[in-house]
Parts: C-alpha cells; sequence; structure tokens
C-alpha cells in the first residue's frame, strides 16, 4: 500500500508545473490592438512578452508597452 502512495505522491509531484497558467501579451497587426492569451502567439501575431505567471501580471506588462497603449 505504502508503494502505491509513494507512487502517486511522484505522479502529482511531477505533473502539477504542467497545470500552471501562464499568458502572453500578443500585438495583432491587422487591428492594431494587443490582447493576452494562454499560447504562445502564431505566425499572425507578434509576440509582445511572457510568459507571464498571473493575468495581473500580463495586464500590467501589457498597459506599460508602448503599442498596446494605443
Amino acid at each position: 500500500m505504502r508503494k502505491y502512495l509513494l507512487a502517486s505522491a511522484f505522479i502529482v509531484a511531477f505533473s502539477a508545473p504542467a497545470f500552471a497558467e501562464q499568458f502572453y501579451v500578443a500585438f495583432d497587426p491587422a487591428s492594431h490592438k494587443c490582447t493576452m492569451m494562454h499560447d504562445i502567439p502564431g505566425d499572425t501575431m507578434k509576440n509582445m512578452g511572457g510568459p507571464y505567471n498571473s493575468k495581473e501580471e500580463a495586464e500590467k506588462a501589457m498597459a506599460g508597452m508602448e503599442a498596446c497603449a494605443k
């Protein structure tokens, strides 16, 4: 029984960082607007920064970016 509990603890410990939420700030040249996203921006959008560990951190960074302030 202890073997199974130990194995479960290791699985949870190693998989927990995979569930951490990250945010990226991307600039869309077509609409000239910035947006936050959970994935790395693709080819049509410019990556302005990230990864940020919280939504508040990404919003603060986005407010300070010149391209996003317009």
